[in-house]
C-alpha cells in the first residue's frame, strides 16, 4: 500500500469520530454543537479553530478545557471573596458555573446578547442559572450604560465576549473600559480576555492602560490567550498574592485551575509600543485589523 493512502485511511477514524449534535443560525451567528473525543465543544464557526467558544470535558464536567478559562481566575487574587460577579459573554455557561460552586452565596449577572447562545448552553452544557444568577440578554455596552444610571456596581467583573472573528469593536474601547470602571466597586477587578499574538496587541495594551491606574496582564506558555487585569487601587506585593494562591490552590485544583502558577507569571510592566494609538469609539478599526492579523491558526485555550 502506498504510503500516502496509508496515512489517509489512517486519519478516517480521527475526522468522523467529530459529530455535530446541534446546528443553527441565529439573529447574530451560526452556532455549532460538537462532540469529539470525549468533549463537547460550541463553536461559532466551522472554518476558524479560534471560534471554539466552550468546551466541556463529558466525563468530568468541571475539569475547564481552556487554559484561557483557567487563568482568567487569576482575579481571585486580587478579590479572594468576591460577592457580586459581573459576566459579559456566557459561552456555555463554564465560568458562572465554577463561581456559584466556589461562592454559592454570591450574586451573578450574566451578559449574553443572543439568546440562542442562553439557550444552547442550557441544553448542550449543563447550565442552569440558581437563584442567584440573572441573565440579561442584550448587549453589553447597553446593559452596563443602564447600569450606571442605576448606581450598580460589581466587585469582580469578568469580559470574555467574542464573535467568531474577535471581540466585538464596541468592547474594547477607552470609553468602554471608563464605563465599566463606574460599575465597579472601589476594591473591585475587572478580568478580560484576549489573544496573544495579533496586529491589535499594542493598540489594546494602550487603551487598557488608558482605561485602568492599575493594569497587569498574565501570559502563559501554554496558552495563546493573553489575560488583562485591570483595577483602581494599588498592585499588591509578591508575598501577598502568593500566600492568597496558597489559600485559594485547594479549593480551585478540582477545577484544574493552578493557581500558585500565576503570581509569578503576572507583568506589570509595559510590554509594547507606547506610541500605538488608543482604541476610541471613534477610531477602533479592531475589525479591520483582524482580518489581516495572525491569530487565524490560534484559537481560545
Amino acid at each position: 500500500m502506498k504510503p500516502k493512502l496509508l496515512l489517509l485511511l489512517l486519519l478516517i477514524p480521527v475526522f468522523g469520530s467529530a459529530q455535530v449534535i446541534h446546528e443553527e443560525r441565529s439573529l447574530y451567528r451560526n452556532i455549532l454543537v460538537r462532540d469529539q473525543g470525549g468533549v463537547r465543544c460550541l463553536l461559532f464557526s466551522e472554518r476558524r479553530s479560534s471560534s471554539r467558544q466552550t468546551c466541556m470535558d463529558l466525563q468530568n464536567p468541571d475539569r475547564l478545557v481552556f487554559s484561557y478559562v483557567r487563568m482568567m481566575f487569576a482575579g481571585l487574587l486580587l478579590k479572594p471573596e468576591p460577592s457580586r460577579i459581573l459576566v459579559i459573554g456566557l459561552g456555555g455557561g463554564t465560568m458562572p458555573r465554577v463561581f456559584e460552586a466556589l461562592f454559592p452565596d454570591a450574586e451573578q449577572d450574566l451578559v449574553e446578547i443572543d439568546p440562542a447562545v442562553v439557550k444552547v448552553a442550557t441544553r448542550y452544557f449543563d447550565f442552569t442559572p440558581s437563584a442567584n444568577m440573572r441573565v440579561h440578554e442584550r448587549d453589553a455596552r447597553v446593559f452596563v450604560k443602564r447600569a450606571l444610571l442605576a448606581g450598580e456596581t460589581w466587585d469582580l467583573i469578568l469580559l470574555d465576549a467574542f464573535t467568531a472573528e474577535y471581540i466585538p469593536e464596541h468592547l474594547m474601547t477607552v470609553e468602554f473600559f471608563e464605563e465599566l470602571r463606574g460599575v465597579l466597586a472601589d476594591d473591585g477587578v475587572v478580568v478580560a480576555n484576549t489573544f496573544a499574538t495579533s496586529r491589535l496587541y499594542h493598540h489594546e495594551s494602550a487603551t487598557y492602560r488608558a482605561g485602568f491606574p492599575t493594569v497587569a496582564t498574565l501570559r502563559l506558555q501554554d496558552s495563546h490567550n493573553r489575560i488583562f487585569i485591570g483595577m483602581e487601587r494599588s498592585w499588591p506585593d509578591a508575598e501577598t498574592l502568593k500566600q492568597r494562591a496558597a489559600a485559594l490552590a485547594p479549593r480551585l485544583a478540582p477545577y484544574g485551575v493552578a493557581i500558585e502558577r500565576y503570581p509569578g507569571a503576572l507583568r506589570t510592566e509595559w510590554d509594547y509600543d507606547r506610541d500605538a494609538r488608543i482604541l476610541t469609539d471613534r477610531y477602533a478599526p479592531a475589525n479591520l485589523l483582524q482580518g489581516r492579523s495572525v491569530i487565524g491558526p490560534l484559537q481560545n485555550e
